[in-house]
């Protein structure tokens, strides 16, 4: 299987600007503050912004329904599309996240391609049965 060049690129391109907060506690406790903000940027979409609402309720599946049908039953509970201001507040969040988390991977001296490939491998083998 042939590997992406853009993951290794930019974990190496992460690490190399990672000055400021190297030490593994800065990166972990930084990786969860940005995804709070994350968190935080999409409840602002909903209630600042409002160009998404969330409906939430049980999700209603049939008893019988096959596993191959699960998929049409079941809801993001999203209502809306992000504007462009938020989408562009959420990428930017996300961008901080995937930052954070190429920099422990660096750390701990993980590469992100070989996380994705063994994520595909795992997918494509367990296909639907791997319930997420």
């Amino acid at each position: 299987m042939m590997k992406d060049k853009g993951y290794d690129d930019f974990q190496e391109l992460v690490d190399y600007q990672l000055v400021r907060h190297r030490s593994i506690l800065d990166i972990l406790s930084k990786y969860q503050e940005s995804a709070s903000r994350v968190n935080r940027a999409v409840a602002k979409s909903v209630t600042s912004c409002g160009c998404i609402e969330i409906e939430a309720k049980k999700q209603d599946v049939p008893k019988d329904v096959s596993l191959s049908q699960l998929k049409q039953y079941m809801d993001s509970h999203l209502r809306g599309a992000l504007c462009d201001q938020c989408k562009d507040i959420i990428e930017k969040e996300m961008g901080n996240q995937m930052f954070f988390l190429a920099s422990l991977a660096s750390v701990l001296d993980i590469k992100l391609d070989t996380i994705l490939e063994k994520e595909k491998t795992k997918m494509k083998t367990l296909g639907i049965y791997g319930l997420r």
